[in-house]
């Protein structure tokens, strides 16, 4: 009785343990991963489409290409066009029939205001899975929301920003925010698996856009100093 007892609570111990070092060190750094922390503080726009929130979430990278070579990935974005660039095979795993495109294809005219933006084929998930395009600044700002209605207060925005710190760097910033509030299961199913799960699919997708964008070098070998 005594040892059972005794490895209970070493368990119990072991447990309390990792939620607190995910609580206070992993989840802070996923949160906000890639970011300084004025960027952090700071709105952005779309924010005004969601006043309340109860998920934040605010993550970037450092491109070394200009707004205008980074735009046209962006304005790609969707399962009726070349994807997430994220971890494709998982997420058709879970039936959203995903592409996978990583060239621009000329074809594919700028995202409009109101246009929607899919997640899933329109068949799947109640023929719901898609954000509305809100905003639509170009080499500027990207933002999607959900809802029909992009008059009335949404349930979520998800916001795509390219700002230049140099002649070909620019700071790649995506900001989700979540204004529902969901109930107790809902907040710890978000917590213990929505938000790391968030957090693995969009990094993948920063990192595959800032890979795609930057411009190939040209091989020394060539005798040429410019990039493709």
């Amino acid at each position: 009785m005594q040892r059972h007892r005794t490895r209970l609570l070493g368990t119990l111990g072991g447990l309390t343990a990792l939620l607190g070092a995910y609580t206070f060190l992993v989840r802070p750094w996923h949160l906000r991963w890639g970011l300084t922390d004025a960027e952090f503080t700071r709105t952005y726009a779309g924010d005004g489409l969601l006043p309340d929130v109860t998920g934040h979430v605010t993550r970037a990278v450092t491109i070394q290409a200009t707004p205008g070579q980074i735009w046209p990935w962006l304005m790609q974005i969707g399962q009726d066009r070349g994807g997430f660039y994220s971890y494709t095979p998982l997420e058709n795993l879970f039936g959203c029939e995903m592409p996978r495109v990583e060239k621009i294809v000329p074809e594919w005219r700028d995202r409009v205001v109101g246009e929607k933006v899919w997640f899933a084929t329109p068949g799947h998930f109640g023929g719901k899975a898609y954000m509305q395009v809100a905003i639509a600044e170009p080499h500027r700002a990207f933002v999607l929301a959900a809802g029909s209605d992009l008059a009335a207060r949404q349930a979520a925005t998800w916001g795509f920003f390219l700002e230049p710190v140099g002649p070909n760097t620019t700071r790649f910033i995506v900001r989700l925010r979540v204004g529902e509030a969901p109930g107790m299961m809902g907040r710890i199913l978000a917590y213990v698996f929505w938000e790391p799960a968030h957090f693995i699919m969009e990094r993948k997708m920063l990192l595959t856009i800032q890979a795609l964008a930057e411009p190939t070098p040209v091989p020394a070998e060539l005798g040429v100093g410019a990039n493709l």
